[in-house]
């Protein structure tokens, strides 16, 4: 059993969200309330919009086909708006603070967001946008991203964002499916001390999707206006809030399953995958984990390090409805060094610090010990997520961070938006584990006979049907894809692709992903956005990535199979490395490049990425005997390359 490494005071269990809706739940511990939240599906959920506070109407019927999953539907009486949920609050409070490194530095109140809401709804109705209409960003993590959504929810539109770091065809690839009615971007954004320009990309995008009619530019480098002038219907921010006066937002109440955001995967096997959630959902979810599982409070000051290409975008958003201040950062986390989250934790009395589990490493590695240098007597909760968080990284962030801390380690992903195992406030934390199912997801770990097991690895599943899984994918009327995406595996169960370990003490280890996404750093990424890229160079004939288990993380290596007579030098490997940068974006960059004489597939031409992964780390290929050229796999044994 791994050693507990920090255990709440009595004290502190005592003042937690957690322990107080036990008490009104009539529960005398975790396991306890665990047990109830799936075995009563009904009644907990019932119970969470209550505690929660949901704003909205919730019908009389919690749960419709609750057997069935997909086909489960939640609340199918209830009406309710996102944006409403998060901006209960008004005053002259901070609702944003908003860095981008050592650039820019704003601060919004709550009246202003909700002005700014007002005047951008009003925007949005005069060009004819409508509930179910798409509003796709490819934006910074920035206030009027927030703005943008909010205002875009209030009215039923659908949201989508990706970061401006994406290359064109990555951008393309998402948003041209959804067929956008209005683009929201930016100029510009910093990254590294750098000013980066994205202004033809910008241009490139536009004239790439017919569908949409207008453009909003945040200008954030000062070239808003010129970029805004040489396109077609286009405005900036501040033009179209000089244009309207603020009034109080209207909220349209919409069904629980009304689509609020439409997330992206990854794009292992293709162009990504389109996931479409539903607002109720989205909320509900959040609510539960905000409240319950990080103990986030009214009046609160939280932050978690993210894009607003990652899901963790969308899940710290909603903590708005907690009457929260939300702090954003844009930029490079260690510009102008490591230091920068910490010294804003300290600036803004930061209560919550959400980040990844690479940062820390790479916090550890570069010998920052806030807990001598800063005051962060705030702080009750560092979370992590993105990757598993290495052994190392728990004595760091009680030795060198603070050793009164919740470490919340937490797993989800974008396909359910939210966690399926997450911290839990009111029991102790063991090294290498997170510390147990997320209430409400009957989580557990199956054999390949569909057999639960504890102690040894296995597929990460959940039993019962959740408020947050996706409505469907966009484009799969059939929802073939959405089937096969989840409960191929396991009928009538969500299989969710990562490898894990229940634990004696029902906490559970995530040992990484159980199929080809790659996931460095914590962001997940797919093989086929990079081979869309390198795969165009003359030079490469075709290629392979998969990822490398290495220093506690994920690094991506690319195969690649030359054209007669090209060789894989210095120079060739700085032109992939920037055709990927370029056309993807900088986190597809592989590590290592390697040049292979042949590439392992199956009888029917596809590539085996699976196989080659598991020939790499040393573990034997079950199923070799399926593969066209099953000689080919020699090829990737002992390379030289991959041992630094």
């Amino acid at each position: 059993m791994n050693q507990a490494i920090w255990t709440p005071s009595a004290a502190r269990v005592a003042e937690t969200n957690l322990t107080d809706f036990m008490k009104k739940i009539g529960k005398s511990d975790y396991a306890a309330l665990h047990a109830w939240s799936v075995d009563d599906i009904e009644g907990f959920w019932e119970a969470i919009w209550d505690y929660c506070g949901i704003v909205g109407e919730r019908g009389d019927t919690v749960l419709r086909d609750g057997e069935k999953m997909p086909g489960a539907t939640f609340f199918p009486h209830a009406r309710l708006n996102y944006a409403e949920n998060l901006l209960q609050e008004k005053g002259a409070g901070d609702a944003l603070v908003f860095r981008a490194e050592a650039q820019v530095e704003r601060r919004v109140s709550w009246d202003e967001l909700r002005a700014d809401v007002s005047r951008l709804q009003q925007w949005f109705k005069s060009l004819g946008i409508k509930p179910g209409d798409r509003i796709a960003a490819m934006m910074p993590n920035m206030p009027e991203t927030i703005v943008a959504m909010l205002a875009a929810t209030s009215m039923g539109a659908v949201w989508s964002s990706c970061s401006p770091d994406f290359g064109e065809k990555g951008v393309l690839d998402r948003f041209s499916q959804i067929e956008p009615a209005l683009f929201v971007t930016v100029d510009g954004y910093w990254y590294n001390g750098k000013r980066i320009d994205i202004s033809e990309k910008v241009s490139a995008v536009c004239k790439a999707l017919p569908s949409v009619r207008n453009v909003l530019i945040a200008d954030f480098l000062g070239g808003g206006s010129a970029l805004a002038e040489s396109l077609a219907a286009a405005r900036t921010f501040d033009d179209v809030l000089q244009s309207f006066a603020p009034h109080p937002v209207e909220f349209t109440r919409l069904p629980f399953n009304h689509p609020l955001y439409i997330l992206f995967s990854s794009g292992t096997t293709g162009i990504p995958k389109c996931i479409v959630h539903c607002a109720g959902g989205v909320l509900l979810q959040h609510a539960k984990e905000h409240v319950l599982h990080l103990d986030i409070k009214p009046g609160d000051r939280v932050y978690h390090f993210t894009t607003c290409g990652w899901m963790m975008w969308n899940w710290i958003v909603s903590t708005l409805a907690r009457r929260i201040t939300l702090l954003l950062y844009d930029g490079s986390p260690f510009y102008p060094d490591g230091n920068v989250q910490f010294d804003f934790a300290q600036a803004e009395k930061m209560t919550y610090f959400g980040t990844s589990a690479k940062f820390l490493d790479a916090a550890r590695k570069a010998g920052i010990e806030p807990i001598k240098t800063h005051d962060l007597s705030h702080l009750r909760c560092i979370s992590s997520t993105g990757s598993p968080l290495a052994t190392e990284s728990f004595h760091y962030v009680y030795q060198s961070i603070k050793n009164d801390i919740h470490l919340s380690s937490m797993s989800g992903g974008t396909d359910l938006v939210a966690c399926l195992v997450a911290g839990v406030p009111v029991l102790p934390v063991h090294i290498g584990e997170i510390q147990g199912a997320a209430l409400g997801m009957a989580v557990d770990v199956f054999d390949q006979d569909a057999k639960p097991v504890r102690g040894e690895k296995g597929e990460l599943v959940c039993t019962k049907p959740f408020p947050s899984m996706p409505l469907y994918f966009w484009n799969d009327p059939k929802s073939e894809k959405y089937h096969a995406a989840y409960f191929d595996r396991f009928e009538n169960i969500w299989c969710h692709g990562d490898f894990a370990e229940r634990t004696p003490h029902d906490g559970i280890i995530i040992h990484g992903r159980s199929d080809a996404t790659l996931n460095p750093g914590g962001v997940r990424i797919g093989t086929a956005e990079i081979y869309n890229q390198v795969e165009q160079m003359p030079e490469v004939l075709e290629a392979l990535c998969v990822g490398q288990e290495w220093d506690h993380d994920v690094r991506v290596v690319l195969f690649a199979r030359l054209a007669e007579g090209v060789t894989l030098d210095d120079a060739l490997e700085k032109r992939i490395r920037e055709v990927i940068r370029k056309g993807a974006s900088p986190r597809h960059v592989p590590a290592k490049i390697i040049a292979v004489a042949d590439i392992p597939r199956t009888k029917s031409g596809k590539i085996t990425e699976l196989a080659v992964r598991e020939i790499i780390h040393g573990r034997a290929v079950k199923n070799s005997e399926a593969l066209a050229n099953p000689g080919a796999l020699d090829l990737y044994r002992h390379l030289p390359q991959l041992q630094d």
